[in-house]
């Protein structure tokens, strides 16, 4: 069950990317958010979650900076979220 939870945190948000992307109006709101392709690519690879929310927040103003920050935070949890808790499972690791 954890795999599967992983799975959907890695692909869930790129996925939604895609199929908003194939749409004409999510590929006419990412156009009008990012201006180009270059930052909407690095986003999907990199800060999915974080891209996908700037999209559906663009004109940012006010409360959005809140929820931008709260996906920035999911994005860069994902990567490396339980290494800190599970550190006594290493061999070799001295404390």
């Amino acid at each position: 069950m954890c795999c599967f939870y992983t799975v959907l945190l890695f692909l869930g948000p790129r996925l939604a990317m895609l199929v908003l992307w194939l749409t004409s109006y999510g590929y006419a709101k990412i156009n009008l958010a990012f201006n180009g392709w270059f930052w909407p690519l690095l986003g999907w690879l990199f800060l999915p979650w974080t891209t996908l929310m700037y999209v559906f927040v663009f004109p940012i103003t006010g409360f959005d900076w809140i929820w931008l920050a709260l996906m920035l935070v999911i994005d860069l949890g994902s990567y490396g979220g339980g290494a800190y808790g599970n550190r006594h499972r290493v061999p070799g690791y001295a404390r």
